[in-house]
């Protein structure tokens, strides 16, 4: 009976069951996902007080939007014109922004507070782009605008978070004792937009403002600019509008005026002064055999070194950087480097309080990191060693102690360039050298052919000597040292040195001319890799430079306008109103193969600077922005798949 009562409750909740099968098939087709993206930004609505609010004595700023917001580096982004030297608190509630000024409201001055994109709704973070909210402590809002682009002097790199300002005061000392008027900040192309500004006359800086008091106040801080008066105007300008009846279709195109604000175009060229401030960063003694001196700047002439545990004259092989700052003294007697201790003075010019290089005098006692160990403690130490191994039966042979040579690298591809170099480098510095035991041979059907060369020490390291010669395409070469041939300062000898290689084909690579139009007469060009890197370096000449022998490949391009004919770049000076050198960029990145001879026209001036280096190039690239269509077209796609 019980049996036949579930039965028929089974045959009458089928087809219950079977329905809500149906419904669950027919339910799990697609999986939910929410809809589709946000992509509208908040919509501000409204402010206490109100936007544009003329004779406003209100320090607390609240702002209303059309949804929950909130604020992404807002100590970054956010800017306060004038500046603030009490920086403002800014926060974020629900859909309100508030902002409280701690500094008194100037008179008759119009207030700018520029958020950029620093306002994103809650969700998915899409920004409110280029906000800002203004009212004036006076009767009128000041409307005029200063636009342009701060670079790095040096490679024409955007500057993203620069301060750029204004001074009406324009006397030079304003930039280094008062805060600006008027001031922005660049975004991550390096652009500004100084807005609220009256008609007037300014100049025009940009400061890496370190201590936040908008004054060029340390010599440490990047700075910029402008050689012109700066004379903010307006013109009106007429802008086409498309009325449409559809989505495809439109109506009829509208002109319509607006007021477009000038300058739009300035370009500061960011630059760090040379640090005249010069001082002794510390010595070292490493080895028992060499110390070292590290200073903060360059230098015209070596310290004074005077002993005065030791006789310093004729005691050193002196080692030092082209600019002075770093130098090392290797000891040449193993009297004076068997000393734990080296008491010495120390003569240099230093930086005082005064900002004058002037004469002082250290005392220093040096002690070796590492201790000096004489012949007979390393031989103990060795026969140490010996006795802990195990030894072998009566027959054993006594090992025979390695030789030991003085160390050398060799830096000689197996596959030489045309114009390349051999290469020898030591760890020590060399007391001495036979030239008659270097060889280099070519060879000549099946003989090996003495053949002429050059070889001389380096000019800049001291440790490196270089090997010349006009290496013959296809050729094949032998560069040989005998064994003794080099001298070490502390005793040992070379060991025997060998290396083939063959030389390059001329069908390998590729001539680039450049024809110059535009350069300064002492200029040069740099060839660059993908990483901004030079390669090549060469004079412009008649307006022409030439670069032979050049693996195929990608290249950029820079020009530096050397007006001293250094040879290098050269950072600029506030004080004397020097500005940096002039560097541009060839506009596009150079691709070309083997065989190639290319003359590329290069007019320096034709392309804004600002717009002359390859995005490839540029280390700073643009924020990114949100791109929220791509996101719901990757939804679509994974609900059909």
């Amino acid at each position: 009976m019980k049996v036949r009562k579930i039965k028929q409750i089974v045959r009458k909740a089928l087809p219950i069951v079977w329905v809500l099968a149906v419904l669950y098939s027919c339910a799990s087709i697609g999986r939910p996902d929410g809809g589709p993206y946000d992509e509208t930004p908040p919509r501000f609505i409204g402010s206490t007080p109100v936007a544009k609010a003329v004779n406003n004595k209100r320090t607390k700023i609240t702002l209303q939007f059309d949804e929950f917001i909130k604020l992404e580096k807002a100590s970054e982004k956010v800017v306060v014109s004038p500046p603030q030297i009490q920086q403002p608190e800014i926060s974020a509630s629900g859909k309100r922004i508030h902002v409280n000024l701690l500094d008194t409201l100037k008179p008759n001055a119009t207030y700018t507070i520029d958020f950029s994109d620093a306002i994103v709704d809650n969700n998915e973070g899409n920004p409110l782009g280029n906000f800002a909210f203004t009212f004036s402590t006076g009767t009128q809002i000041d409307t005029m605008e200063v636009a342009g682009t701060v670079l790095e002097a040096s490679n024409l790199e955007p500057i993203k978070g620069i301060l750029v300002g204004l001074h009406s005061n324009l006397n030079d000392s304003a930039f280094c004792k008062l805060p600006f008027d008027r001031v922005a900040r660049t975004d991550s192309r390096g652009r500004f937009s100084i807005r609220g500004v009256a008609p007037g006359t300014y100049r025009l800086y940009a400061l890496m403002d370190q201590d936040q008091n908008f004054m060029f106040s340390q010599k440490s801080e990047v700075l910029a600019f402008y050689d012109s008066l700066v004379v903010p105007r307006m013109e009106e300008r007429l802008r086409m509008d498309t009325m449409w009846v559809d989505s495809l279709t439109y109506d009829t195109i509208v002109e319509k005026k607006y007021m477009h604000y000038l300058p739009d175009d300035m370009i500061l060229r960011a630059f760090k002064e040379k640090n005249y401030s010069q001082y002794l960063i510390k010595s070292e003694r490493l080895v028992p055999h060499k110390f070292s001196f590290y200073f903060a700047e360059e230098a015209d002439t070596l310290p004074v070194l005077k002993g005065l545990n030791f006789d310093e004259r004729e005691a050193f092989i002196i080692e030092k950087t082209q600019r002075n700052d770093t130098i090392h003294y290797w000891m040449k007697d193993s009297l004076l480097y068997k000393q734990d201790t080296l008491s010495m003075s120390l003569t240099y010019l230093y930086t005082d309080t005064l900002h004058q290089l002037v004469p002082r005098t250290d005392t220093l006692n040096l002690v070796s990191k590492q201790k000096y160990k004489s012949p007979e403690e390393l031989k103990l130490e060795k026969e140490k060693e010996k006795k802990k191994k195990k030894r072998k039966k009566d027959k054993e042979e006594e090992e025979v102690e390695p030789t030991q040579f003085l160390s050398v690298s060799v830096d000689a591809s197996s596959s030489m360039d045309v114009y390349g170099i051999v290469s020898l480098r030591f760890d020590e510095p060399i007391a001495s050298f036979d030239s008659a035991a270097i060889h280099l041979r070519q060879k000549v059907d099946t003989v090996w052919t003495d053949v002429s060369f050059e070889f001389e020490q380096d000019s800049i390291d001291h440790k490196k000597f270089n090997l010349y010669h006009d290496w013959e395409p296809t050729a094949e070469y032998e560069f040989a040292v005998d064994s003794t041939a080099f001298h070490g300062i502390y005793g040992l000898f070379t060991d025997k040195i060998q290396q083939s290689f063959k030389v390059r084909s001329e069908d390998e690579y590729f001539t680039l001319h450049f024809d110059v139009k535009g350069a300064e007469p002492m200029a040069f060009v740099e060839l660059l890799d993908a990483q901004d890197n030079v390669v090549r370096r060469r004079r412009v000449e008649n307006g022409v430079v030439d670069f032979y022998f050049l693996n195929p490949g990608k290249y950029g391009a820079r020009l530096v306008n050397d007006t001293n004919g250094n040879g290098v770049w050269d950072t600029g000076d506030f004080e004397k109103g020097i500005q940096p050198e002039k560097v541009f960029y060839y506009p596009t990145i150079l691709e070309y193969k083997a065989l190639w001879d290319v003359t590329q026209p290069w007019d320096i001036n034709e392309t804004s600077m600002d717009k002359q280096k390859p995005d490839e190039l540029k280390k700073q690239k643009p924020d990114e922005e949100k791109k929220k269509r791509d996101r719901n077209r990757e939804r679509e796609q994974n609900r059909r798949r």
